[in-house]
């Protein structure tokens, strides 16, 4: 069977780890991952490692931030006023979505509480850190 290449919609099990080992994330419990190559579904450092396995093939790969979630950016930081948000979502580690004056809305967590302020965090929980996968090619479509 030939390899898997850009077009190829595949399964994969995967354990994801952080630099100190923890696991944030795992397909092993559950049903295979399933995407198309080159369509952006995941991200690319795990596009790229996914490409030219074959089934039954294992690997590990470090993914560095700017090919996983992207470095951190202080710029997504964001400071309001505490009277702003209501008592019960003002706790560090609160996830939140905030309506932009577009309608958009965008996920924060509660990072800071101040007696004046609540900082948000708008940057994806895992950008800026490297990401390790363990990765099992169990079918190409």
């Amino acid at each position: 069977m030939a390899a898997a290449k850009t077009g190829d919609t595949v399964k994969v099990h995967y354990t994801g780890k952080l630099e100190d080992g923890t696991v944030f994330d795992s397909s092993v419990e559950r049903e295979p991952l399933q995407f198309t190559l080159g369509e952006g579904q995941v991200i690319p450092g795990f596009e790229k490692a996914a490409l030219g396995m074959n089934p039954g093939d294992s690997k590990t790969e470090t993914i560095p931030p700017e090919e996983a979630y992207g470095e951190h950016r202080e710029e997504m930081v964001v400071q309001v006023e505490r009277q702003q948000i209501p008592d019960n979502f003002a706790k560090v580690g609160q996830r939140l979505q905030i309506q932009q004056p577009t309608g958009q809305k965008i996920p924060v967590v509660v990072t800071e509480v101040a007696d004046a302020t609540v900082t948000l965090d708008a940057n994806h929980p895992l950008a800026g850190k490297s990401l390790t996968f363990d990765i099992e090619m169990v079918e190409i479509g």
